[in-house]
């Protein structure tokens, strides 16, 4: 009896990290689609025959979708069951990947990436809600720290993997590499992930909370990423964040007065719930715009190639991959608040080192930024993701995952758009006068300035908000009051 308890208790533990292993895999192909296409655009735009105003959508399609349907994909996965919608997620972002794949014009790939954007908005939230319903709180830091490497990872290889495939193949298979991976992931996933729902009450799906969410997200999302290309008092522009504030506005109204809410407000009294979610936005303000301008830089000042720029970003990566989940696991014990605080403010110092970069630095003169960017944001993501999903209760999981993930997406859309609209103001040159160069990196000064003022003002906040106790401390004071 006791080598069978025994036998029992062990399978339930391996099945745990199998667990981590197949909603890992899944986050590893959003992630990855998210870097890995850029290297590829001018090779289809060569091969399809398109203008670079339409090559953008490529890009735009999928991050738009992605971003509008976040908070949904979270309550589809309460209401129908977590496991059931990352499968379907993953079934839809495995199709529409060979969809992509085989286009042969810029309007079916378009269309392909929009629907792998939904695919993946069905899969985010699902992953981070898996975890939290499967391990429990004095596991779970760690659980996310090995979630958030695994994000990083993904993120800092995807051009490496990129130019590897265009260079030696063809760029199609940037996309055909995700659907042996796709079906790979559909079966373990089936066999791995045990389902669990949102049990606590009478379900509702509240259409008019879906939509208006989705929709307003697409409009602020909108907005943001095209407002520096069509200039942020155009019409289009501007009518689109009115669009974004309405349908944002009604749907904070309909949820305060629905009977079954889609978003439980209430949620946001939690001060460590909504700290969490302000850090989140925060920081990806502060580090999109690195990764985005920094590597700009490394390509168009320094001279480096796609490959080379994602290979100076590697001790970034790799330190972040090590740190993540150890930071989670010290977030079980003594709680996220000072590894936050901490954590920002050595990004936020990070990026006052970036003003040493000139038109002539080396790899050395970034390697002491991206050193302590990777230890800075280890500190910071694993904690911050831990302490906004162990506010919430576990039914909630979904819901709340996606708004963590809607706070990060529409903080970098932000953030680039902030920092291209500081960085526009210092270019006074044309491209090919020879001081150009010493506009951008004087406009990239300027926008990391802004950068690491806004990860020192995420400091203040996560320190001043973030009350939870470590996990080990509420499980003993629970088993107290018992």
């Amino acid at each position: 009896m006791k080598a069978r308890l025994l036998a029992t208790l062990v399978a339930e533990e391996n099945r745990k990290w199998w667990t981590l292993g197949a909603v890992a895999f899944g986050l590893f192909m959003i992630m990855l689609d998210n870097t890995v296409v850029n290297v590829a655009l001018p090779t289809m735009q060569k091969d399809l025959n398109v203008s670079t105003s339409k090559l953008e959508w490529v890009v735009v399609s999928y991050a738009l979708t992605f971003a509008a349907l976040l908070i949904t994909g979270g309550k589809l996965g309460d209401v129908y069951g977590r496991r059931r919608l990352f499968v379907i997620g993953l079934a839809i972002f495995t199709a529409s990947s060979l969809a992509c794949g085989l286009a042969t014009t810029a309007g079916v790939l378009i269309g392909a990436r929009t629907v792998q954007g939904v695919g993946a908005a069905l899969m985010s939230p699902a992953t981070l809600s898996i975890i939290t319903a499967t391990f429990p709180p004095k596991e779970r830091g760690r659980a996310i720290g090995i979630w958030a490497g695994v994000s990083a990872l993904a993120l800092a290889i995807g051009p490496l993997v990129g130019e590897v495939i265009v260079e030696n193949i063809n760029w199609n298979w940037i996309f055909f590499i995700n659907v042996p991976v796709g079906v790979l992931g559909i079966v373990v996933s089936q066999f791995v992930i045990r389902e669990s729902r949102d049990t606590s009450h009478e379900q509702s799906l509240d259409l008019l909370g879906l939509a208006t969410s989705a929709l307003g997200l697409f409009a602020l999302s909108f907005a943001l990423i095209e407002g520096n290309a069509e200039g942020w008092t155009s019409w289009l522009i501007i009518g689109f964040f009115v669009a974004a504030v309405v349908l944002l506005v009604g749907f904070v109204l309909l949820e305060l007065y629905q009977r079954l809410p889609m978003l439980d407000l209430s949620l946001f009294k939690i001060s460590s719930f909504s700290g969490a979610n302000t850090v989140a936005m925060l920081v990806s303000m502060g580090m999109f715009g690195v990764f985005f301008f920094v590597s700009l830089y490394i390509q168009n000042i320094l001279g480096y190639s796609a490959t080379q720029a994602g290979a100076m970003f590697l001790p970034m990566t790799v330190l972040i991959i090590l740190i993540a989940p150890i930071a989670g696991q010290l977030s079980d014990r003594v709680g996220s608040r000072w590894l936050m605080g901490g954590g920002m403010t050595i990004v936020g110092i990070s990026l006052l080192l970036y003003q040493r970069a000139t038109v002539s630095s080396t790899f050395w003169t970034l390697l002491p930024a991206m050193i302590l960017g990777g230890i800075g944001m280890a500190m910071t993501m694993s904690p911050m993701t831990a302490v906004a999903m162990g506010s919430v209760p576990t039914d909630k999981a979904g819901v709340g995952s996606g708004v963590l993930n809607s706070f990060r997406q529409v903080g970098g859309s932000l953030g680039i758009a902030l920092m291209g609209a500081i960085l526009a103001t210092y270019i006074h040159h044309p491209v090919t006068s020879p001081l150009a160069k010493q506009d951008y990196v004087n406009g990239m000064h300027a926008a990391l300035a802004v950068s690491a003022a806004i990860t020192f003002a995420a400091a203040i906040v996560a320190v001043v908000t973030v009350r939870t106790k470590p996990a080990v401390v509420r499980e003993h004071l629970a088993e107290m009051a018992v």
